[in-house]
């Protein structure tokens, strides 16, 4: 075995929001944090990066000032243990941009993009996390064949801390010139 194939020691220990907090933004990219432990992600596909990328800025185009729409970033779903969770998609308060973590109540909306290899997560594990947290929608975004994405869209019923099912959307998003951004959903 080499030096390359061995993990870490920081890999094998739970994190604390201090630990975390003293990582280089290197150390952070393409990592969450689940109940203080480190869980790596392979790198996205660029047809996933880029569908985040497209959602974001129309999102962020039709948020108005209150609310800025970006991608890759944590949110701090809690501190003990630490679970940062990093969305493909995150609107949140505009007035919040220099708060660091973000966290539940800073946020309207997070969405993800559904890749192979993360299915269940998506699906299951992080719709209850983001309901915990008390995050309003959640959105996550199925891939299909025809390269025309299906929106899944949920509230968050307050008193039970849970997603209710909403509309399911299918359609395109589109940038058009001069930096106009075009969403065309439509219910099935």
């Amino acid at each position: 075995m080499t030096a390359e194939m061995v993990a870490p020691e920081w890999m094998h220990h739970q994190i604390t929001a201090d630990e975390y907090g003293s990582w280089s933004e290197e150390q952070c990219a393409g990592i969450e944090i689940v109940d203080g432990m480190v869980i790596v992600s392979p790198s996205a596909s660029k047809r996933h990066n880029r569908l985040a990328r497209i959602l974001a800025n129309a999102l962020d185009a039709a948020a108005g000032p209150d609310w800025n729409a970006d991608t890759d970033f944590d949110v701090r779903l809690q501190d003990v243990p630490l679970t940062n969770r990093r969305p493909d998609v995150v609107v949140y308060r505009a007035e919040t941009i220099d708060i660091t973590p973000t966290r539940p109540e800073h946020v309207l909306l997070v969405v993800e993009v559904v890749s192979p290899g993360s299915e269940t997560t998506d699906r299951i594990v992080k719709v209850d996390q983001y309901a915990q947290a008390g995050i309003a929608f959640y959105w996550r975004i199925e891939q299909t064949a025809n390269g025309v994405p299906l929106v899944y869209t949920y509230v968050l019923d307050p008193a039970s801390r849970s997603y209710r099912d909403a509309d399911v959307f299918t359609g395109t998003i589109r940038t058009t010139a001069p930096f106009a951004v075009e969403i065309d959903l439509s219910v099935i």
